[in-house]
């Protein structure tokens, strides 16, 4: 990647998109389960992570794997997933 306007900004949005709807989610619910868990999150904003027209922080991986009940390293595309998982 280049970094140019066409880039994605992160590369865990499809990732998202994916456990989110496994688990039978609309957008605007699991931005209320964010919600409930502390992260002041709209629907507009989990549009547009899952895009990936919106750049994601560091903390915002894990307010994300916390909601989806799911590992950081499980929002990677599996190309980029990291090696070691941490212990729970």
């Amino acid at each position: 990647m280049d970094g140019g306007m066409d880039a994605p900004r992160n590369i865990v949005g499809r990732q998202v998109m994916l456990f989110r709807n496994e688990r039978g989610w609309s957008q605007e619910k699991f931005a209320s389960v964010c919600q409930l868990r502390g992260w002041d999150v709209s629907r507009g904003v989990v549009v547009r992570i899952e895009g990936g027209v919106r750049w994601v922080a560091d903390f915002e991986l894990l307010e994300l794997a916390d909601a989806l009940k799911v590992a950081v390293p499980d929002l990677y595309p599996k190309k980029n997933r990291v090696a070691f998982r941490p212990k729970r």
